[in-house]
Protein backbone atom coordinates (compact mmCIF):
# COMPACT_ATOMS: atom_id res chain seq x y z
CA UNK A 1 0.00 0.00 0.00
CA UNK A 2 3.15 2.26 0.65
CA UNK A 3 3.48 2.21 -3.07
CA UNK A 4 0.55 3.84 -3.64
CA UNK A 5 0.03 6.28 -0.70
CA UNK A 6 0.58 9.52 -2.00
CA UNK A 7 -2.02 8.71 -5.02
CA UNK A 8 -4.03 7.34 -2.57
CA UNK A 9 -4.25 10.40 -0.37
CA UNK A 10 -4.73 12.77 -3.59
CA UNK A 11 -7.99 10.61 -4.98
CA UNK A 12 -9.26 9.03 -1.72
CA UNK A 13 -11.05 12.26 -0.79
CA UNK A 14 -12.44 13.27 -3.71
CA UNK A 15 -13.91 9.84 -4.40
CA UNK A 16 -15.54 9.97 -0.98
CA UNK A 17 -16.91 13.58 -1.79
CA UNK A 18 -18.75 11.71 -4.49
CA UNK A 19 -19.97 9.36 -2.53
CA UNK A 20 -21.01 11.95 0.08
CA UNK A 21 -23.58 13.01 -2.69
CA UNK A 22 -25.69 9.87 -1.74
CA UNK A 23 -25.36 10.62 2.39
CA UNK A 24 -27.84 11.56 4.12
CA UNK A 25 -28.11 14.97 5.24
CA UNK A 26 -27.83 14.39 9.04
CA UNK A 27 -25.22 12.40 8.98
CA UNK A 28 -23.27 14.15 6.43
CA UNK A 29 -21.11 15.35 9.42
CA UNK A 30 -20.07 12.20 10.74
CA UNK A 31 -18.97 11.35 7.38
CA UNK A 32 -16.95 13.87 6.48
CA UNK A 33 -14.93 14.27 9.43
CA UNK A 34 -14.58 9.88 8.85
CA UNK A 35 -13.35 10.37 5.72
CA UNK A 36 -11.12 13.69 6.73
CA UNK A 37 -9.54 11.31 9.50
CA UNK A 38 -9.05 8.24 7.37
CA UNK A 39 -6.96 10.93 5.75
CA UNK A 40 -4.91 12.64 8.50
CA UNK A 41 -4.30 9.40 9.64
CA UNK A 42 -2.57 7.81 6.57
CA UNK A 43 -0.69 11.48 5.89
CA UNK A 44 0.53 10.35 9.54
CA UNK A 45 1.32 7.13 8.05
CA UNK A 46 3.43 8.75 5.25
CA UNK A 47 5.50 10.77 7.56
CA UNK A 48 6.22 7.61 10.01
CA UNK A 49 7.42 5.77 6.65
CA UNK A 50 9.32 8.31 5.50
CA UNK A 51 13.13 8.29 5.80
CA UNK A 52 14.08 11.53 7.46
CA UNK A 53 18.04 10.65 6.35
CA UNK A 54 17.27 10.65 2.58
CA UNK A 55 17.26 14.27 0.70
CA UNK A 56 15.64 12.92 -2.50
CA UNK A 57 12.35 12.04 -3.55
CA UNK A 58 10.49 9.12 -1.96
CA UNK A 59 7.38 7.19 -2.74
CA UNK A 60 7.40 7.72 -6.17
CA UNK A 61 4.55 7.25 -8.70
CA UNK A 62 5.16 6.98 -12.58
CA UNK A 63 2.55 6.68 -15.20
CA UNK A 64 3.04 7.52 -18.52
CA UNK A 65 -0.60 10.28 -19.96
CA UNK A 66 0.76 11.44 -23.08
CA UNK A 67 4.03 9.85 -23.62
CA UNK A 68 4.48 11.61 -27.07
CA UNK A 69 5.01 14.80 -25.44
CA UNK A 70 6.26 13.69 -22.52
CA UNK A 71 3.12 14.05 -19.83
CA UNK A 72 3.02 11.76 -17.10
CA UNK A 73 1.16 11.29 -13.96
CA UNK A 74 4.78 11.66 -11.53
CA UNK A 75 3.96 11.76 -7.80
CA UNK A 76 6.97 11.85 -4.66
CA UNK A 77 7.60 14.04 -1.79
CA UNK A 78 10.71 15.20 -0.06
CA UNK A 79 11.14 16.94 3.21
CA UNK A 80 10.07 20.34 1.74
CA UNK A 81 6.51 18.90 1.32
CA UNK A 82 5.99 16.19 3.76
CA UNK A 83 4.66 18.66 6.43
CA UNK A 84 2.65 20.93 4.59
CA UNK A 85 0.67 17.62 3.08
CA UNK A 86 0.34 16.48 6.93
CA UNK A 87 -1.20 19.79 7.53
CA UNK A 88 -3.09 20.00 4.64
CA UNK A 89 -4.80 16.36 6.16
CA UNK A 90 -4.74 18.00 9.69
CA UNK A 91 -6.81 21.25 8.72
CA UNK A 92 -8.99 19.78 6.59
CA UNK A 93 -10.34 17.70 9.50
CA UNK A 94 -10.38 19.87 12.13
CA UNK A 95 -12.25 22.11 9.93
CA UNK A 96 -15.00 20.21 9.04
CA UNK A 97 -15.04 19.22 12.51
CA UNK A 98 -15.42 22.62 13.73
CA UNK A 99 -17.97 23.50 11.02
CA UNK A 100 -20.46 26.12 12.14
CA UNK A 101 -24.27 24.99 11.50
CA UNK A 102 -24.58 26.59 7.52
CA UNK A 103 -26.88 26.40 5.36
CA UNK A 104 -26.04 23.98 2.27
CA UNK A 105 -24.17 21.99 4.66
CA UNK A 106 -23.26 18.66 2.24
CA UNK A 107 -22.25 20.85 -0.26
CA UNK A 108 -19.93 22.20 1.54
CA UNK A 109 -17.86 19.16 3.61
CA UNK A 110 -18.59 17.04 -0.25
CA UNK A 111 -16.47 20.63 -1.77
CA UNK A 112 -14.09 21.01 0.86
CA UNK A 113 -13.16 17.01 0.03
CA UNK A 114 -12.49 18.15 -3.10
CA UNK A 115 -10.48 21.06 -2.58
CA UNK A 116 -8.26 18.44 -0.29
CA UNK A 117 -7.88 16.48 -3.10
CA UNK A 118 -6.31 19.53 -4.98
CA UNK A 119 -4.01 20.78 -2.12
CA UNK A 120 -2.49 17.64 -1.77
CA UNK A 121 -1.90 17.12 -5.10
CA UNK A 122 -0.39 20.36 -5.84
CA UNK A 123 2.47 19.57 -3.21
CA UNK A 124 2.66 16.12 -4.18
CA UNK A 125 3.26 16.27 -8.13
CA UNK A 126 6.50 16.43 -10.07
CA UNK A 127 5.29 16.62 -13.53
CA UNK A 128 4.55 20.29 -14.48
CA UNK A 129 1.39 19.58 -16.49
CA UNK A 130 -0.11 17.70 -13.61
CA UNK A 131 1.50 20.13 -11.11
CA UNK A 132 -0.48 23.01 -12.71
CA UNK A 133 -4.10 20.91 -13.38
CA UNK A 134 -4.06 20.80 -9.43
CA UNK A 135 -3.28 24.19 -9.24
CA UNK A 136 -5.96 25.51 -11.53
CA UNK A 137 -8.65 22.99 -10.16
CA UNK A 138 -7.63 24.60 -6.52
CA UNK A 139 -9.28 27.59 -7.42
CA UNK A 140 -12.88 25.99 -8.26
CA UNK A 141 -13.92 24.81 -5.00
CA UNK A 142 -12.71 28.06 -3.23
CA UNK A 143 -14.22 30.02 -5.76
CA UNK A 144 -17.37 28.06 -4.35
CA UNK A 145 -17.11 28.52 -0.74
CA UNK A 146 -16.36 32.28 -0.96
CA UNK A 147 -19.18 32.96 -3.66
CA UNK A 148 -22.12 30.10 -1.84
CA UNK A 149 -21.23 30.96 1.98
CA UNK A 150 -19.32 34.17 1.62
CA UNK A 151 -20.37 37.75 3.06
CA UNK A 152 -22.32 40.88 1.36
CA UNK A 153 -19.21 41.19 -1.15
CA UNK A 154 -18.85 37.61 -1.61
CA UNK A 155 -19.48 37.52 -5.87
CA UNK A 156 -17.04 40.19 -5.52
CA UNK A 157 -14.36 39.06 -3.85
CA UNK A 158 -14.56 34.95 -5.00
CA UNK A 159 -14.58 36.61 -8.79
CA UNK A 160 -11.35 38.92 -8.03
CA UNK A 161 -9.91 36.08 -6.36
CA UNK A 162 -10.45 33.98 -9.60
CA UNK A 163 -9.15 36.28 -11.56
CA UNK A 164 -6.08 37.10 -10.10
CA UNK A 165 -4.74 33.86 -9.60
CA UNK A 166 -6.15 32.67 -12.86
CA UNK A 167 -4.15 35.29 -15.14
CA UNK A 168 -0.96 34.20 -13.30
CA UNK A 169 -1.35 30.58 -13.67
CA UNK A 170 -1.85 31.54 -17.47
CA UNK A 171 1.70 33.21 -17.64
CA UNK A 172 3.19 30.57 -15.74
CA UNK A 173 1.83 27.93 -18.35
CA UNK A 174 3.77 29.55 -20.82
CA UNK A 175 6.56 29.20 -18.83
CA UNK A 176 6.25 25.37 -18.51
CA UNK A 177 5.80 25.04 -22.05
CA UNK A 178 9.01 27.32 -23.31
CA UNK A 179 10.98 24.52 -20.32
CA UNK A 180 9.66 21.61 -21.94
CA UNK A 181 10.35 23.47 -25.26
CA UNK A 182 14.23 23.66 -24.54
CA UNK A 183 14.01 20.53 -22.90
CA UNK A 184 13.38 19.12 -25.87
CA UNK A 185 16.03 20.98 -27.80
CA UNK A 186 19.12 19.50 -25.50
CA UNK A 187 17.69 16.18 -25.47
CA UNK A 188 15.67 15.68 -28.39
CA UNK A 189 12.65 14.33 -26.18
CA UNK A 190 9.54 16.18 -24.83
CA UNK A 191 9.82 16.01 -20.85
CA UNK A 192 7.45 17.64 -18.05
CA UNK A 193 8.80 15.96 -15.17
CA UNK A 194 10.59 18.38 -13.07
CA UNK A 195 13.43 16.35 -12.03
CA UNK A 196 14.39 16.36 -15.49
CA UNK A 197 13.70 19.87 -16.00
CA UNK A 198 16.89 20.10 -13.41
CA UNK A 199 19.05 18.62 -15.38
CA UNK A 200 19.20 21.82 -17.62
CA UNK A 201 21.70 24.52 -17.71
CA UNK A 202 19.92 27.07 -19.50
CA UNK A 203 21.94 30.76 -20.26
CA UNK A 204 21.32 33.43 -17.62
CA UNK A 205 19.20 35.46 -20.10
CA UNK A 206 17.02 32.52 -20.49
CA UNK A 207 16.20 32.39 -16.99
CA UNK A 208 15.43 35.62 -16.12
CA UNK A 209 12.88 35.59 -18.79
CA UNK A 210 11.55 32.27 -17.47
CA UNK A 211 11.83 33.62 -14.01
CA UNK A 212 9.19 36.41 -14.68
CA UNK A 213 6.87 33.91 -16.12
CA UNK A 214 6.65 32.03 -13.10
CA UNK A 215 7.37 34.33 -10.40
CA UNK A 216 3.99 36.03 -11.97
CA UNK A 217 1.70 33.07 -10.97
CA UNK A 218 3.95 32.05 -7.76
CA UNK A 219 4.16 35.84 -6.67
CA UNK A 220 0.48 36.12 -6.56
CA UNK A 221 -0.57 33.37 -4.89
CA UNK A 222 1.41 34.17 -2.29
CA UNK A 223 0.14 36.84 -2.24
CA UNK A 224 3.43 39.46 -2.66
CA UNK A 225 2.96 43.21 -3.06
CA UNK A 226 1.17 44.69 -5.42
CA UNK A 227 -0.47 41.46 -6.49
CA UNK A 228 -2.08 41.44 -2.60
CA UNK A 229 -5.54 42.95 -3.03
CA UNK A 230 -7.07 40.14 -3.69
CA UNK A 231 -6.75 38.92 0.13
CA UNK A 232 -8.50 41.19 2.22
CA UNK A 233 -11.60 40.73 0.57
CA UNK A 234 -11.18 36.59 -0.02
CA UNK A 235 -10.00 36.67 3.97
CA UNK A 236 -13.23 38.98 4.47
CA UNK A 237 -15.64 37.68 2.72
CA UNK A 238 -15.21 34.40 3.02
CA UNK A 239 -17.11 32.04 5.92
CA UNK A 240 -14.89 30.83 8.45
CA UNK A 241 -13.55 27.60 7.52
CA UNK A 242 -12.99 29.61 3.89
CA UNK A 243 -10.33 31.37 5.73
CA UNK A 244 -8.92 28.86 7.97
CA UNK A 245 -7.93 26.94 4.56
CA UNK A 246 -6.75 29.98 2.31
CA UNK A 247 -4.55 30.83 5.32
CA UNK A 248 -3.28 27.85 6.21
CA UNK A 249 -2.26 26.17 2.91
CA UNK A 250 -3.59 27.28 -0.36
CA UNK A 251 -1.25 30.62 0.08
CA UNK A 252 1.77 28.21 0.92
CA UNK A 253 1.61 26.75 -2.88
CA UNK A 254 3.03 30.31 -3.83
CA UNK A 255 6.42 29.69 -1.83
CA UNK A 256 6.36 26.30 -1.68
CA UNK A 257 6.47 26.67 -5.85
CA UNK A 258 9.34 29.11 -5.83
CA UNK A 259 11.47 26.21 -3.42
CA UNK A 260 10.37 23.40 -6.43
CA UNK A 261 10.70 25.60 -9.30
CA UNK A 262 12.05 28.48 -9.13
CA UNK A 263 15.35 28.07 -6.88
CA UNK A 264 16.81 25.07 -8.83
CA UNK A 265 15.59 25.91 -12.13
CA UNK A 266 16.63 29.77 -12.25
CA UNK A 267 19.60 29.89 -9.89
CA UNK A 268 21.31 33.05 -11.77
CA UNK A 269 17.85 34.53 -12.22
CA UNK A 270 17.18 34.38 -8.27
CA UNK A 271 20.50 35.31 -7.51
CA UNK A 272 19.51 38.55 -10.25
CA UNK A 273 16.11 39.28 -8.58
CA UNK A 274 17.22 38.34 -5.00
CA UNK A 275 17.48 42.10 -3.87
CA UNK A 276 14.48 43.03 -6.08
CA UNK A 277 12.32 40.61 -4.21
CA UNK A 278 13.99 41.36 -0.90
CA UNK A 279 12.23 44.83 -1.45
CA UNK A 280 8.80 44.12 -2.35
CA UNK A 281 9.49 41.45 0.50
CA UNK A 282 10.17 43.99 3.07
CA UNK A 283 7.33 46.31 1.91
CA UNK A 284 5.20 43.51 2.11
CA UNK A 285 6.59 42.77 5.89
CA UNK A 286 5.86 46.60 7.05
CA UNK A 287 3.66 47.82 4.43
CA UNK A 288 0.72 45.25 5.79
CA UNK A 289 1.97 45.21 9.24
CA UNK A 290 0.77 49.08 9.44
CA UNK A 291 -2.52 48.38 7.00
CA UNK A 292 -3.71 45.91 9.94
CA UNK A 293 -3.16 48.41 12.60
CA UNK A 294 -5.21 50.82 11.10
CA UNK A 295 -8.01 48.17 10.93
CA UNK A 296 -11.41 48.13 12.86
CA UNK A 297 -12.28 44.52 12.22
CA UNK A 298 -10.23 42.04 13.59
CA UNK A 299 -10.67 39.42 11.10
CA UNK A 300 -8.81 42.03 8.49
CA UNK A 301 -6.38 42.52 11.20
CA UNK A 302 -5.65 38.76 11.19
CA UNK A 303 -5.71 38.70 7.28
CA UNK A 304 -3.25 41.74 6.93
CA UNK A 305 -0.85 40.23 9.32
CA UNK A 306 -0.97 37.21 6.95
CA UNK A 307 0.60 38.73 4.24
CA UNK A 308 3.05 40.64 6.51
CA UNK A 309 4.32 36.99 7.67
CA UNK A 310 4.32 35.94 4.45
CA UNK A 311 6.79 38.29 3.63
CA UNK A 312 9.22 36.92 5.88
CA UNK A 313 8.28 33.30 4.25
CA UNK A 314 9.50 34.88 0.74
CA UNK A 315 12.21 36.42 2.05
CA UNK A 316 14.20 33.72 4.23
CA UNK A 317 13.52 31.52 0.62
CA UNK A 318 15.58 34.51 -1.27
CA UNK A 319 18.67 33.97 0.94
CA UNK A 320 19.38 31.32 -1.24
CA UNK A 321 21.23 29.20 1.95
CA UNK A 322 20.14 26.56 3.63
CA UNK A 323 19.21 28.39 7.13
CA UNK A 324 16.77 30.94 5.20
CA UNK A 325 14.89 28.37 3.05
CA UNK A 326 14.62 25.92 6.07
CA UNK A 327 13.33 28.94 7.81
CA UNK A 328 11.00 29.36 5.62
CA UNK A 329 9.80 26.09 5.01
CA UNK A 330 9.45 25.66 8.60
CA UNK A 331 7.40 28.92 8.84
CA UNK A 332 5.41 27.98 5.81
CA UNK A 333 3.91 24.97 8.56
CA UNK A 334 4.08 27.58 12.12
CA UNK A 335 2.33 30.37 9.78
CA UNK A 336 -0.50 27.64 8.74
CA UNK A 337 -0.52 26.70 12.05
CA UNK A 338 -1.07 30.12 13.86
CA UNK A 339 -3.30 32.02 10.91
CA UNK A 340 -5.44 28.92 10.52
CA UNK A 341 -5.92 29.20 14.25
CA UNK A 342 -6.50 32.75 14.78
CA UNK A 343 -9.35 32.84 12.22
CA UNK A 344 -10.81 29.79 13.50
CA UNK A 345 -10.58 32.22 16.97
CA UNK A 346 -12.50 35.19 14.96
CA UNK A 347 -14.83 32.91 13.46
CA UNK A 348 -16.01 31.56 17.14
CA UNK A 349 -16.98 35.40 18.03
CA UNK A 350 -18.42 36.44 15.02
CA UNK A 351 -20.97 33.02 15.84
CA UNK A 352 -21.54 34.36 19.07
CA UNK A 353 -21.82 38.09 17.73
CA UNK A 354 -22.09 38.60 14.43
CA UNK A 355 -19.78 41.45 14.28
CA UNK A 356 -16.03 41.49 13.54
CA UNK A 357 -15.32 45.38 14.85
CA UNK A 358 -13.69 45.23 17.53
CA UNK A 359 -15.65 48.43 18.77
CA UNK A 360 -18.12 46.01 19.67
CA UNK A 361 -16.33 44.06 21.88
CA UNK A 362 -14.38 45.08 25.53
CA UNK A 363 -13.35 42.87 28.75
CA UNK A 364 -13.79 39.74 27.15
CA UNK A 365 -11.68 38.15 29.10
CA UNK A 366 -14.06 38.40 32.25
CA UNK A 367 -16.50 36.34 30.27
CA UNK A 368 -14.67 34.01 28.32
CA UNK A 369 -12.10 33.09 30.23
CA UNK A 370 -10.68 30.11 28.41
CA UNK A 371 -11.19 32.01 24.78
CA UNK A 372 -8.86 34.83 26.09
CA UNK A 373 -6.51 32.36 27.34
CA UNK A 374 -5.90 30.34 23.95
CA UNK A 375 -6.26 33.59 21.62
CA UNK A 376 -4.00 35.32 23.61
CA UNK A 377 -1.44 32.33 23.71
CA UNK A 378 -1.77 32.19 18.94
CA UNK A 379 -1.37 36.16 19.09
CA UNK A 380 2.01 35.27 21.08
CA UNK A 381 2.81 33.32 18.53
CA UNK A 382 1.44 35.21 15.78
CA UNK A 383 4.32 38.16 16.97
CA UNK A 384 6.95 35.85 17.12
CA UNK A 385 7.45 35.48 20.68
CA UNK A 386 10.45 32.65 21.69
CA UNK A 387 9.27 29.34 22.40
CA UNK A 388 6.42 29.53 20.44
CA UNK A 389 6.06 27.90 16.71
CA UNK A 390 6.69 31.04 14.76
CA UNK A 391 9.95 32.23 16.46
CA UNK A 392 12.23 29.44 15.09
CA UNK A 393 10.62 29.96 11.29
CA UNK A 394 11.14 33.73 11.64
CA UNK A 395 14.82 33.39 13.64
CA UNK A 396 16.08 31.02 10.82
CA UNK A 397 14.63 33.05 7.90
CA UNK A 398 16.11 36.40 9.34
CA UNK A 399 19.27 34.58 10.06
CA UNK A 400 19.98 32.96 6.68
CA UNK A 401 19.16 36.27 4.38
CA UNK A 402 21.29 38.23 7.34
CA UNK A 403 24.29 36.42 5.29
CA UNK A 404 23.23 38.50 2.46
CA UNK A 405 21.84 42.25 3.68
CA UNK A 406 22.68 42.96 7.54
CA UNK A 407 20.86 46.29 6.65
CA UNK A 408 17.63 44.89 4.77
CA UNK A 409 16.81 42.03 7.43
CA UNK A 410 17.12 45.01 9.93
CA UNK A 411 14.65 46.86 8.41
CA UNK A 412 12.82 43.07 7.78
CA UNK A 413 12.97 42.77 11.66
CA UNK A 414 11.73 45.67 12.77
CA UNK A 415 8.32 44.28 11.25
CA UNK A 416 8.27 42.42 14.71
CA UNK A 417 8.19 45.19 16.14
CA UNK A 418 5.36 46.31 14.25
CA UNK A 419 3.67 43.55 14.67
CA UNK A 420 3.95 43.39 18.48
CA UNK A 421 2.33 46.64 18.72
CA UNK A 422 -1.03 45.70 16.23
CA UNK A 423 -2.01 42.76 17.51
CA UNK A 424 -1.21 43.70 21.14
CA UNK A 425 -3.64 46.42 20.54
CA UNK A 426 -6.06 44.58 18.91
CA UNK A 427 -6.19 42.21 21.87
CA UNK A 428 -6.21 44.99 24.25
CA UNK A 429 -9.44 46.68 22.96
CA UNK A 430 -11.37 43.09 22.73
CA UNK A 431 -10.17 41.25 26.09
CA UNK A 432 -9.24 43.97 28.71
CA UNK A 433 -11.26 47.06 30.11
CA UNK A 434 -14.75 46.61 31.73
CA UNK A 435 -17.84 44.60 29.56
CA UNK A 436 -19.33 47.88 28.13
CA UNK A 437 -21.87 45.90 25.63
CA UNK A 438 -24.95 44.30 27.64
CA UNK A 439 -24.91 41.40 24.46
CA UNK A 440 -21.52 40.64 25.96
CA UNK A 441 -22.22 40.07 29.32
CA UNK A 442 -23.90 36.53 28.89
CA UNK A 443 -21.47 35.32 25.76
CA UNK A 444 -20.20 31.69 26.48
CA UNK A 445 -17.10 30.13 26.37
CA UNK A 446 -16.01 28.11 23.34
CA UNK A 447 -17.48 24.63 23.86
CA UNK A 448 -16.14 21.01 23.48
CA UNK A 449 -16.48 21.16 19.41
CA UNK A 450 -14.60 24.46 19.05
CA UNK A 451 -12.17 22.90 22.23
CA UNK A 452 -11.53 20.05 19.41
CA UNK A 453 -10.41 21.84 17.25
CA UNK A 454 -8.38 24.68 19.31
CA UNK A 455 -6.55 22.67 21.92
CA UNK A 456 -4.69 20.80 19.21
CA UNK A 457 -3.12 24.04 17.35
CA UNK A 458 -2.26 25.11 20.55
CA UNK A 459 -0.34 21.95 21.61
CA UNK A 460 1.47 22.23 18.46
CA UNK A 461 2.35 26.04 18.86
CA UNK A 462 4.16 25.32 21.93
CA UNK A 463 5.20 21.89 20.90
CA UNK A 464 6.94 22.87 17.76
CA UNK A 465 8.25 26.27 19.31
CA UNK A 466 10.10 24.35 22.16
CA UNK A 467 11.31 21.30 20.11
CA UNK A 468 11.16 21.74 16.11
CA UNK A 469 14.15 19.17 15.63
CA UNK A 470 11.41 16.46 14.68
CA UNK A 471 10.61 18.83 11.74
CA UNK A 472 13.65 20.71 10.72
CA UNK A 473 15.75 17.40 10.01
CA UNK A 474 13.98 16.34 7.53
CA UNK A 475 12.86 20.08 5.85
CA UNK A 476 17.09 21.02 6.35
CA UNK A 477 18.14 17.40 4.31
CA UNK A 478 16.31 17.79 1.72
CA UNK A 479 17.09 21.49 1.47
CA UNK A 480 21.03 20.71 1.49
CA UNK A 481 20.24 18.72 -1.69
CA UNK A 482 18.16 22.04 -3.55
CA UNK A 483 21.10 24.05 -2.49
CA UNK A 484 23.92 21.75 -3.49
CA UNK A 485 22.14 21.62 -7.31
CA UNK A 486 22.28 25.80 -7.17
CA UNK A 487 25.83 25.96 -6.78
CA UNK A 488 26.50 23.21 -9.15
CA UNK A 489 24.09 25.11 -11.94
CA UNK A 490 25.04 28.41 -11.27
CA UNK A 491 26.51 29.83 -14.31
CA UNK A 492 27.62 33.43 -13.06
CA UNK A 493 30.42 34.60 -10.72
CA UNK A 494 27.85 36.68 -8.53
CA UNK A 495 25.73 33.35 -8.50
CA UNK A 496 28.47 31.34 -7.33
CA UNK A 497 29.12 34.04 -4.46
CA UNK A 498 25.80 34.07 -3.44
CA UNK A 499 24.71 30.21 -3.40
CA UNK A 500 27.02 28.54 -0.46
CA UNK A 501 28.51 25.26 -1.46
CA UNK A 502 26.79 23.32 1.15
CA UNK A 503 29.50 20.36 1.24
CA UNK A 504 32.07 23.38 1.85
CA UNK A 505 30.01 25.01 4.71
CA UNK A 506 29.62 21.43 6.46
CA UNK A 507 33.56 20.98 6.06
CA UNK A 508 33.98 24.19 7.79
CA UNK A 509 31.24 23.31 10.48
CA UNK A 510 32.79 19.89 10.98
CA UNK A 511 36.61 21.16 11.28
CA UNK A 512 35.19 23.75 14.14
CA UNK A 513 33.43 21.03 16.14
CA UNK A 514 36.40 19.09 16.17
CA UNK A 515 38.17 22.61 17.46
CA UNK A 516 36.36 22.75 19.58
CA UNK A 517 36.45 19.34 21.01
Amino acid sequence: MLDHILSILIFFPALAGVLGFVVNKDSIRSYGVAVATIEFALSLWLWAAFDSSVSGMQFMENIALVPAFGVNYIVGIDGISLFIIVLAAFFTMIGIASLSPTKNEKNMIVTLLFLQMTMVGVFAALDAIVFYVFWELSLVPMLYIIGAWGGPLRIYASVKFFLYTFAGSLVMLVGMLFMAYFYYQATGEWSFAILDWYRLILPESFQKWLFVAFFLGFAIKVPMFPFHTWLPYAHGQAPTIGSVILAAILLKMGTYAFIRFSLPLFPDASVYFMYPIAVISIIMIIYTAMVAYAQKDIKQVVAYSSVSHMGVIVLGTFALNVEGITGSIFLMIAHGVVSGALFLLVGVIYDRRHTKYMSEFGGLAHVMPRYATIFGLMLMASVGLPLTINFVGEFLSLLGFYKQSHILTLLAGTAIIVGAIYMLAAYKKMFFGVVTKDENKHLKDVNKRELVALIPLAIITVWLGIYPKPLLEPINNSVEAVVSLMHEKSISEEAKLRIPNVATELKILNNTAEETH
